[in-house]
Formats: C-alpha cells, sequence, structure tokens
C-alpha cells in the first residue's frame, strides 16, 4: 500500500515528538502542563507491559472467539485456573518455569475437553454457547474458591527475572551534572517480549503455514475441508487447545508480574473481549493493536485521572464500533 507524502511526514513528526518526549529534558512549562516526566513515561511504560500481558490472554481468545467462531466466555477461568496450577506446581518444586508449563497445560487440557465435550455438540448456536460457558465460568469461579479460598497469591520469580533495568531515558540532572536514568522492572520488560515472540510466531503459524490455511479454511467451509481429507473436529480441539494454554500461560505469567485473587477471571475475560472487538474478530495483529490501545488508555487514566479512567477504554471501543464495526483490523 502506497502511502501519500503528507502521511509520511506526519508519521515522522509524531515520531520525532515522542524521541523528544522520552529523550529530552522537559522544559518547565511542560512539567506545568502535563506533570513531570517520570510519571509520563512510567505510564507509557506502564501501558506497553500491561498491553503484553491483555495480548497473550487476548491473543487465545482471538483464536477460539475471533476465528472459530466459538464463544467461550470461560476463558478467563482458564487464565485464573492456570495460574492457580502454575503456583502449586512453582510454589511444591520451586521452580518457576515448571509452574509456567503445568499452568500452560493444565488450562490446554480443559480447553481441549471444553472443545470436544461442549462446542462440538453446538457448533453455530452462539446463543447456548454463550449461556452454557457463562454457567462453566460461575462454576469454575465457585470451584476455584473453594479449592484456593479467597487469599490473594504472588509468584516468586527467578532471580534472573528480578530486579531492574536502567534505560537511557535521561528523567533529570542532578546538582554536580550527574544524569539521573530511568529505571524499569525487568520482568515487566520480559513479559511484554514474551508477547511479541508469541505473537509474531502466531502471526506466521497463521498465515504462511499449511496448518493456518486448514485452520482458516475449516472456520470458511468446514464441508470442503473435511472432504479434502482434513480430521476437522481433530484440528479444531487442537487449536482450542492452544488458545486455552496461552490463558493458563497468560495466568502464570500475570500473576507473578502482578497477583492472584478471586475476580481476576472477569477482569481479563472482559479485557479479551475489548481487545478482539477493538482489534477485528480473527486478526492476531488486530489483537496486538487493540490489546495496546486498552493497555495505554487503562494506565493513563489511573495516573491522570483515576476517577474517570476506566471511561477511557469505553471510549475507544464505542468509537471502533461507530467507524468500523468489523474492528480496526477486521474483515468487512
Amino acid at each position: 500500500m502506497t502511502r501519500s507524502p503528507l502521511s509520511v511526514v506526519l508519521i515522522g513528526l509524531l515520531i520525532a515528538l515522542l524521541a523528544w518526549l522520552f529523550l529530552a529534558i522537559w522544559p518547565a512549562w511542560l512539567v506545568g502542563l502535563i506533570g513531570a516526566k517520570k510519571v509520563l513515561v512510567t505510564t507509557i511504560f506502564n501501558g506497553v507491559t500491561l498491553a503484553g500481558l491483555y495480548f497473550l490472554v487476548a491473543s487465545g481468545f482471538t483464536l477460539v472467539f475471533g476465528l472459530m467462531r466459538n464463544v467461550n466466555l470461560a476463558h478467563g477461568s482458564l487464565y485464573l485456573f492456570g495460574a492457580y496450577v502454575g503456583y502449586e506446581v512453582a510454589d511444591s518444586t520451586g521452580y518457576w518455569i515448571l509452574g509456567v508449563a503445568a499452568g500452560f497445560l493444565a488450562a490446554a487440557l480443559v480447553g481441549a475437553l471444553l472443545q470436544v465435550l461442549v462446542f462440538r455438540r453446538m457448533e453455530g448456536d452462539d446463543l447456548r454457547q454463550t449461556l452454557v460457558t457463562i454457567g462453566i465460568s460461575i462454576v469454575a469461579a465457585d470451584l476455584m474458591l473453594a479449592i484456593w479460598s479467597g487469599k490473594t497469591y504472588q509468584f516468586g520469580v527467578p532471580d534472573m527475572l528480578n530486579g531492574a533495568v536502567t534505560t537511557p531515558i535521561v528523567l533529570a540532572f542532578r546538582s554536580n551534572g550527574a544524569a539521573v536514568p530511568m529505571t524499569y522492572p525487568l520482568y515487566r520488560l520480559v513479559v511484554l517480549l514474551a508477547a511479541i515472540v508469541i505473537g509474531v510466531g502466531l502471526w506466521l503459524v497463521m498465515n504462511r503455514t499449511r496448518i493456518g490455511m486448514m485452520i482458516r479454511a475449516g472456520v470458511d467451509d468446514r464441508a470442503m475441508l473435511s472432504a479434502s481429507g482434513v480430521n476437522v473436529h481433530m484440528l479444531f480441539a487442537i487449536v482450542f487447545a492452544i488458545g486455552a494454554g496461552l490463558a493458563g500461560f497468560a495466568g502464570v505469567v500475570g500473576g507473578s508480574a502482578l497477583s492472584i485473587a478471586p475476580g481476576e477471571d472477569v477482569r481479563y475475560l472482559l479485557a479479551s473481549l475489548v481487545v478482539v472487538i477493538v482489534g477485528g474478530m480473527g486478526s492476531i495483529t488486530g489483537a496486538a493493536i487493540g490489546a495496546l490501545l486498552i493497555g495505554l488508555a487503562e494506565q493513563i487514566g489511573l495516573a491522570y485521572f483515576p476517577t474517570y479512567g476506566i471511561v477511557l477504554t469505553f471510549i475507544i471501543m464505542v468509537a471502533v464500533l461507530a467507524f468500523r464495526p468489523q474492528g480496526i483490523m477486521g474483515r468487512a
């Protein structure tokens, strides 16, 4: 797609402005206008890294809901279940990475069972899928509350992922002329890196491999794909398991960065729904864009007007639905 000279200039100016905001020492009038540089820069970093976590959850949701058209409103329960299982394994073995693997595998197994026992019997019936999975999520929430109680759990991350990273962003200068660089938690940057790697991997699989071609073909015309010799039910069960496993993986990763507690299932289900609606159903790129917008909006709202911060998220969703109902990267 060829861009107009004006759009190229505007994009260049925007990049230059962002670079100046991050790298330059702010004049007094700018500090008086929007506050200290540290607040804005930290807020943007928090928003981008939170977007990485939202993408990890929503990437699985966009496979199941956006691509396969399975309305799984128990997706948030898979996030919380994977987090709890991962915590138990990591706490009993002392190895965080085993907790990550256990969270992924446990949620993937439950997801495969859901696809075989529930969704396979209700293919194409969105209303029944919605009602049944709402019921499953309520039952799952009560079961997890009975097993793990209402306590808040926190993972201990490995020492190699702990600590802070010194960035090249200078926040101020001391009286002796020494620069004061910004530091940021290493683990949150690792979460962002994991989200980027998984996002690129999913995009390549869906758009550049034969498996991705079969998945997309199966969604559009299952009968024709089945007639070509492909086991469509097995294929969809595997895709559903991967989507659920990503939710469990995000549960462990997110629980390590934040915490695990009852109610997190609803929070991340709603976040996934908003991300998929904003980004576009079935689009990995759209999920990444949606997660970035929602993560930044949530953190900017918390930092600058916490009372009405949540409104930003819904303003974004309403604007997208009003002007592009299929989502930013969705197909018409």
